[in-house]
């Protein structure tokens, strides 16, 4: 079975699109922000949703600025 399958390496596989993977982020990010608005009581769980959105947007901005810089 194992000597069927081809040999790929990695630049040859077909890349994620990243208008799918940005929209996906941006859902993401929107979702965590509307959990900020519910019936919770105290600052935890608002750290956490706000710590979440922002390592979501920094993916983003990071994959964005490695694109335009050429490294990715």
């Amino acid at each position: 079975m194992a000597a069927e399958e081809q040999i790929l390496s990695p630049d040859q596989r077909k890349p994620t699109s990243r208008k799918a993977l940005y929209s996906a982020l941006t859902v993401g990010i929107v979702i965590n922000l509307a959990y900020l608005f519910g019936n919770h009581q105290g600052w935890v769980e608002d750290v956490f949703l706000l710590l979440t959105a922002g390592v979501l947007l920094a993916i983003i901005v990071t994959d964005a600025w490695l694109v335009k810089a050429g490294l990715r």
